[in-house]
């Protein structure tokens, strides 16, 4: 194994972890995402797919690639928990019909809210592939 897979791996599996997540609350729980719930799903599924085979494949590639996912996805997390937390004015919301972005019903592990698990869901693979980057070079 190359330098460094084991911070990959621990990406794929923040990525994973967030994705079965995002599945269970949608489909299990039969919750609907709201707009900016749904980006960041955009952002975070290939990540699953993507973490998983240049982990397994022990490709550096598939880091680099994934790099603008995990930060995209962060910047979408960090705006819904900035909309959640009231930094953001509520004329400022881009959802429209459906599930409200601004107003969040599912609270887990003693009160933190979806979003900012997301956050730290994103802010985690981003770091750790910026580790496995820098101890992979060469």
């Amino acid at each position: 194994m190359r330098r460094g897979w084991i911070w990959i791996l621990g990406a794929w599996a923040f990525a994973l972890v967030s994705t079965l997540g995002a599945l269970f609350i949608g489909e299990v729980m039969g919750m609907t995402p709201c707009l900016l719930c749904w980006y960041q799903r955009i952002f975070m599924f290939p990540l699953a797919i993507i973490l998983g085979i240049a982990a397994f494949a022990e490709d550096r590639r598939g880091a680099i690639y994934a790099m603008p996912l995990a930060l995209g996805g962060a910047a979408v997390a960090g705006y819904h928990t900035a909309l959640i937390a009231g930094w953001v004015p509520k004329w400022w919301v881009p959802c429209g019909t459906g599930p409200s972005c601004s107003e969040q019903s599912l609270e887990i592990l003693g009160g933190i809210q979806i979003p900012w698990l997301s956050l730290l869901a994103f802010i985690a693979i981003a770091f750790l592939l910026l580790v496995y980057l820098r101890k992979s070079r060469s």
